[in-house]
């Protein structure tokens, strides 16, 4: 597992998805079920891997599959 810092965003596309917009300027469409996830500016540190085999309409970058997530 690595480590993602940044923040995540509402992207309303497609009908609306999270993103975690990281520190680094990278994109990725988030995957999990924490409710922190679906905080619009929540600023967070996630453990978790990207799966680059995922197929999403979301276009904003790859998943991340997340396997926990704190507040930073």
């Amino acid at each position: 597992m690595a480590k993602f810092r940044g923040t995540i965003k509402h992207n309303a596309l497609e009908g609306g998805h999270f993103q975690l917009l990281a520190d680094d300027g990278t994109s990725y469409e988030v995957e999990g079920n924490d409710p922190l996830l679906r905080r619009d500016g929540a600023r967070v540190e996630i453990d978790g891997a990207i799966d680059r085999t995922a197929l999403s309409l979301a276009m904003t970058g790859p998943r991340l599959k997340v396997k926990s997530v704190k507040a930073a």
